[in-house]
């Protein structure tokens, strides 16, 4: 399959104004060189979103938000990777190419999705024709308006009713709607006597099916089979709905287990609900959850397997809730689900039941503790050891503390003493987060420009990239054995190669990668200051910032040199240096000797 170039996206980002994307969207005020307003993503009344024309990127501190216009119209407009590459692309007037791709792409891709559109027809019209599936659906309570609102169809009970609609089956057996019968070559329809769900994706195009049994088939749900179009660990019955019922962002998803869940939900007014397809619940479907709503609640029967759905849940959350994501879980009582419910009591029970529902944190603490005696000192104890593989899921923040915080009053420790006994076994992850914290410590008391000159460096040449071009002596400055300092020198590079590029070209560049989070991190990090405006346009304005940086450079550069005549006076108590060797140690002792005169 074809892919669209990076040069392109480069290129597309330097043609768009990302005020101009997002002021169309959410009223902008400058405030000094950035643009203020109130934040899209949540209902903050004071503004904290902003908006850099330099960086060519958007910044909201209430939603843990940012990235470049692209990342702004996938969690604004709720659109996918391509399809914001595709409206920013008609905004500049150009078309998107592709490569990497065969000449047979339409055949990949759109001749499955035309097969795909097609069958959807077929399984409408012949729904309007089935006396048996209009009575099953009418036994279930539903109404026309609903089944047209999702395009539920019927495949009739025959080998054949698809296939022969198709004289070439090429592409609707690569959509997943014929299979070939090996001893005789002649393909027959997947789909037979089902009541017929389209699965769509955000565009709305139908991918897949799910399709309900009316006979005494024992598979009683069948989907469509992965496909180059369809996953089942990356895909979300009744999203494609969900986001079309409001033009606002959605308060909450509720994910079921079924599609009659999802339908009959919506037939009550509750359309933010989804469905799972058969499959538990992915990391992948949390990422695409967490694109269109802040708050996920999982909903799951009251039984032992419920339950243990519900663990399994959980875990595939614990990495993905920080800052303005949440996961709550909701059971049922025992004989119903969502389906059967919501007829029986009616929306606003329902949705009383929803705001009801458990927290993530209650949740994960009644689960580790349910089997344990905390009255006794031994039950406490292992308390902590089923804590601890769970915690270092959690990303540090809020929840983790509070967290931490509850289990260490359970267990009648000290926090410091909990934290202790977490972290007391090798575990990579807790280090990890001493560090983190370390960190933290360290970012509470002032900095002075040049104290951490690897970081500094980096906020103003995001600022200023063209500095980059009077940048020498990159391959000594990569030497220096200072933590990022290989991001710095592949930024430097970065914009060296693009003389024009803004920042949000490097952002785009190093998307959903360590180093992208990394500068990510450092753009955010001056901006969060309340003198941010006044002490950053003064420096901006003035040929303090170049001086500033290429001190840090020096400063880079200095120990750099110093650690590889270290290095090398190490190599020569252990041995003879080379003629080489000695040569360059003399030169790096000489500019080390100049330095301290100057200095």
């Amino acid at each position: 399959m074809s892919r669209i170039p990076q040069a392109f996206i480069q290129d597309l980002l330097s043609r768009i104004d990302i005020v101009e994307v997002v002021g169309a969207r959410v009223d902008l005020k400058r405030a000094g060189k950035e643009y203020k307003g109130l934040s899209p993503f949540t209902n903050e009344k004071s503004p904290s979103f902003f908006v850099s024309p330099a960086k060519q990127m958007f910044f909201c501190f209430s939603s843990g938000k940012n990235g470049t216009a692209i990342n702004f119209l996938m969690e604004n407009d709720r659109l996918g990777f391509v399809e914001a590459v595709e409206e920013l692309a008609k905004r500049a007037g150009v078309q998107v190419p592709r490569e990497g791709g065969r000449g047979d792409d339409r055949l990949v891709l759109e001749g499955p999705l035309d097969a795909l559109a097609a069958a959807e027809r077929l399984f409408r019209s012949q729904l309007r024709t089935s006396q048996a599936a209009i009575e099953y659906l009418k036994t279930r309570g539903l109404s026309g308006d609903t089944a047209k609102l999702f395009g539920i169809g019927f495949a009739p009970d025959s080998w054949d009713a698809l296939s022969q609609h198709f004289p070439d089956p090429t592409h609707a057996l690569s959509a997943g709607l014929l299979k070939r019968k090996e001893e005789t070559g002649r393909v027959f329809d997947v789909f037979r006597n089902r009541i017929m769900f389209p699965i769509r994706d955000t565009r709305g195009r139908v991918i897949a099916f799910g399709g309900r049994t009316l006979g005494n088939d024992p598979a009683k749900y069948l989907n469509s089979p992965e496909t180059p179009l369809f996953h089942k660990g990356r895909n979300l019955f009744g999203l494609y709905e969900a986001k079309q019922s409001s033009k606002a962002a959605l308060p909450y998803l509720l994910v079921v287990e079924g599609y009659m869940d999802v339908v009959m939900l919506a037939q009550h007014g509750i359309h933010n609900a989804v469905a799972t397809l058969g499959t538990a619940t992915t990391r992948e479907h949390l990422a695409l959850l967490f694109k269109s709503t802040s708050r996920a609640v999982f909903c799951f029967d009251g039984d032992r397997a419920g339950r243990s759905a519900a663990s399994r849940a959980l875990e595939q959350a614990l990495p993905e809730v920080n800052g303005g994501r949440e996961c709550r879980f909701m059971f049922l009582p025992e004989g119903h689900d969502p389906d059967t419910l919501v007829q029986e009591i009616g929306a606003e029970a329902f949705r009383g039941l929803v705001e009801g529902a458990i927290t993530l944190s209650d949740f994960l603490i009644a689960e580790i503790s349910k089997d344990i005696n905390l009255g006794s000192l031994d039950g406490r104890a292992r308390l902590v050891s089923l804590a601890r593989p769970h915690l270092q899921k959690l990303r540090d923040g809020p929840l983790r503390i509070l967290i931490i915080e509850e289990l260490a009053r359970i267990t009648r420790f000290g926090r410091a003493d909990f934290e202790a006994m977490l972290s007391g076994a090798p575990n990579p992850a807790a280090a990890q987060r001493a560090e983190s914290a370390a960190k933290t410590n360290r970012r509470e008391r002032p900095e002075q420009p040049g104290v951490r000159p690897v970081k500094r460096a980096l906020q103003l040449l995001l600022e200023k990239p063209d500095m980059a071009l009077r940048a020498q002596n990159i391959d000594q400055l990569a030497l220096a054995a200072q933590p990022g300092i290989g991001i710095l020198v592949e930024a430097i590079e970065f914009f060296q190669e693009h003389p024009q590029a803004s920042s949000s070209l490097l952002f785009e560049q190093w998307r959903e990668t360590p180093k992208g989070e990394a500068i990510k991190r450092i753009a955010i990090s001056d901006l969060e200051r309340p003198d941010y405006s006044k002490t950053l346009n003064s420096l901006i304005n003035s040929a303090d910032a170049e001086t500033e940086f290429f001190d840090c450079l020096a400063e880079l550069r200095m120990k750099a040199l110093r650690a590889r005549a270290e290095a090398l006076a190490a190599q020569a108590r252990g041995g003879e240096l080379s003629a080489a060797e000695m040569t360059e140690w003399e030169e790096i002792t000489r500019q080390l000797s100049a330095r301290s005169l100057v200095g």
